[in-house]
């Protein structure tokens, strides 16, 4: 798939973008029959891309060869109808590693996450992503959070350099984003893809809707995908009475549950899985499980969400 193909397929997605959690057996290892039906189920459900073993998958608790496997199975069980992204990371030299390994696994493209623990200048972060870009074919998506913040500059740059078709933000900084796309707009015009990527990002898609930015990550897809697509749907659709019922009776109050647990935006959703009947096992160290309670309280939580949609159906 080539950067014009994939920036195709992703720019008018009809369902929201998959993120899938891995899925572990009871022994720790990677259970791939369920990471299949997980996946498979997702993409039946109406997903409009599937972005395998990317930060809500645990791409930092994979092997390489589990990574391999893991974007293999997807890519099998999408079959082609969905694009496969999937995650690349850490040093430049293991980031290009990931990256020939998705190739080899037959991934649409990359989403190239921060470099591993350095706080690197704009030059630095530049040469990273080119040096990522240029070793496969693949499209790249760089996820700009944490250590990898960018200049107007640079994403403008960024958006220069062959084969990085866009930037998923995870930072939250509306001014920043604001400022970037105006600067790729006018200073690199083209079809430059941009997505909300902040934990549980329906949350503020509202707010990125005004800047333009239609994409976004949906980790509540992974258990609630009917919750997810009424959402998507009316955010497509104008409808902003619907998405106000849901962030008021749903997101928010999910949003205030996450918050209760460090790194939460991963085994929160996992556990959400778990409450829906498709066994994906435990998070890996140094994430850790919820608090029990705090299961308890998603369990209500996403009954609450299905109500919603019933009211709504009436």
């Amino acid at each position: 798939m080539t950067p014009a193909d994939l920036a195709a397929r992703l720019g008018i997605p009809s369902g929201p973008l998959f993120f899938p959690v891995t899925a572990f057996a009871p022994d720790g290892t990677v259970d791939l029959d369920v990471y299949r039906a997980h996946v498979r189920r997702g993409v039946d459900a109406g997903a409009a891309a599937v972005f395998a073993c990317c930060g809500t998958g645990e791409f930092h608790a994979l092997t390489p060869e589990e990574f391999q496997e893991c974007v293999r199975a997807a890519v099998e069980e999408t079959a082609g109808r969905v694009p496969v992204v999937a995650g690349a990371g850490y040093g430049t030299a293991l980031a290009v590693r990931y990256a020939r390994l998705a190739e080899e696994a037959g991934a649409d493209g990359l989403l190239a996450m921060p470099p591993y623990l350095v706080v690197a200048g704009q030059e630095g972060l530049l040469r990273h992503y080119r040096e990522i870009a240029d070793a496969t074919p693949l499209p790249v998506i760089v996820y700009q959070r944490d250590n990898a913040v960018f200049t107007p500059d640079t994403a403008v740059r960024l958006a220069r350099t062959d084969g990085v078709v866009g930037l998923k933000d995870g930072l939250g900084d509306l001014d920043l984003m604001q400022r970037i796309v105006s600067a790729v707009r006018t200073e690199a015009p083209g079809d430059f893809l941009y997505f909300n990527g902040l934990p549980t990002a329906e949350q503020t898609q509202l707010a990125y809707r005004a800047l333009g930015i239609t994409l976004y990550s949906s980790a509540v897809f992974c258990f609630a995908p009917e919750l997810a697509l009424a959402f998507h749907q009316a955010l497509r659709h104008g409808d902003d009475a619907t998405a106000g019922r849901l962030l008021d009776g749903f997101y928010r109050p999910f949003v205030e549950l996450r918050a209760q647990g460090r790194g939460y935006a991963v085994a929160l959703v996992k556990a959400g899985v778990r409450l829906r009947g498709l066994d994906v096992g435990e998070v890996r160290p140094p994430l850790h499980e919820p608090a029990e309670d705090h299961v308890k309280q998603l369990a209500l939580l996403i009954e609450r969400g299905y109500a919603l949609l019933e009211e709504d159906g009436k």
